[in-house]
C-alpha cells in the first residue's frame, strides 16, 4: 500500500476506533452498573475480546494464532508478550478465553474516556513513585490469588528500536514467582508492519502471526531464578521473531 493510500486508510481506522469507542464505553459502563463484582472481570473479559474481533475486521486485519492448545482454560497465567505497536493490545486480548487483566501506564488515564475504561479495566502504574508500584504489585497478587490472569508486556513501552525485544523488566516475572503461577509468553510478529511504532497514520491491512510457546513453569522457584526465567522468556520470543525474519 503506497503513502498515500495508507494515509487515507489510517484516517478511515481512527474514525471507526472513535464510534466503536463509543459503542464499547456505553457496553461497558452498563455492565459496570449491572454486573456483580465478582463476575465482572470475567465478562469484561468477553467484551474486551468482541471490540478486538470488530477492530480486526473492520481494519481488514487478519490474526493467525498459533498453538493455541498450549494454553490451559482453568490456569492462571501472567501473561507476557513483546510489544511493538498498539495493535498488541487487541492481539493479546483475544488471544485466550482466560480472563485476565491487563497492567498499563498510568499516564494512559489521562486520555479522554478511554482513560475512563483503563482506570475500571486495567491495573495501573505511577513507575516514578515506588510506593505506587508496590501498591500495584499487590493489587496484582491479589488478582491472580483470586483466579485472574494478568497481562503484561514486559518491555514497559512499544519497542520502537531495531532490536527485536527492549531488555525486559522483572515486575511480571516477580509476580510470577511470588505466585507461583506460569508465564504463558506470547509472540506478536508483522505488529510494527501494519501500524507503526512512530506514526499513528499509518495503518494499513495485512496479516498478523500470534505465537503461543509452551508455559515457563515457576512452581518451585524463588527470586534467584528470576534472571534464568527472562532469559528463557526472550529465547521463545526471538526464535519466533527470526523466523519470520527468514521467510
Amino acid at each position: 500500500m503506497n503513502s498515500i493510500l495508507r494515509y487515507i486508510f489510517s484516517i478511515y481506522a481512527i474514525l471507526i476506533f472513535i464510534v466503536s469507542l463509543f459503542v464499547f464505553y456505553t457496553i461497558y459502563t452498563i455492565l459496570f452498573l449491572i454486573t456483580p463484582e465478582k463476575k465482572a472481570a470475567n465478562r469484561s473479559h468477553k467484551v474486551g475480546r468482541a471490540w478486538a474481533k470488530v477492530l480486526f475486521l473492520v481494519f481488514f486485519i487478519r490474526v493467525k494464532y498459533h498453538n493455541l492448545t498450549k494454553i490451559k482454560k482453568d490456569q492462571i497465567y501472567v501473561f507476557v508478550a513483546n510489544h511493538k505497536s498498539l495493535l498488541d493490545v487487541p492481539v493479546l486480548a483475544y488471544a485466550t478465553k482466560n480472563t485476565f487483566k491487563y497492567l498499563a501506564k498510568e499516564e494512559l488515564t489521562k486520555i479522554p474516556i478511554m482513560g475512563y475504561l483503563i482506570k475500571r479495566l486495567y491495573f495501573t502504574v505511577n513507575r516514578q513513585d515506588r510506593a505506587d508500584r508496590k501498591k500495584s504489585m499487590e493489587r496484582m497478587m491479589s488478582c491472580l490469588n483470586s483466579g485472574v490472569s494478568l497481562g503484561i508486556y514486559p518491555e514497559g513501552t512499544r519497542n520502537k528500536s531495531e532490536e527485536y525485544l527492549l531488555p525486559f523488566k522483572e515486575g511480571a516475572f516477580r509476580l510470577a514467582v511470588a505466585a507461583q503461577k506460569p508465564i504463558g509468553v506470547l509472540t506478536i510478529v508483522n505488529s510494527d508492519r501494519l501500524l507503526s511504532s512512530h506514526k499513528l497514520m499509518q495503518l494499513s491491512p495485512g496479516t498478523l502471526h500470534a505465537y503461543w510457546s509452551d508455559p515457563i513453569e515457576t512452581l518451585g522457584k524463588t527470586e534467584k531464578d528470576i534472571p534464568e526465567l527472562i532469559e528463557e522468556c526472550r529465547k521463545k520470543m526471538i526464535s519466533f521473531l527470526q523466523l519470520h525474519e527468514k521467510k
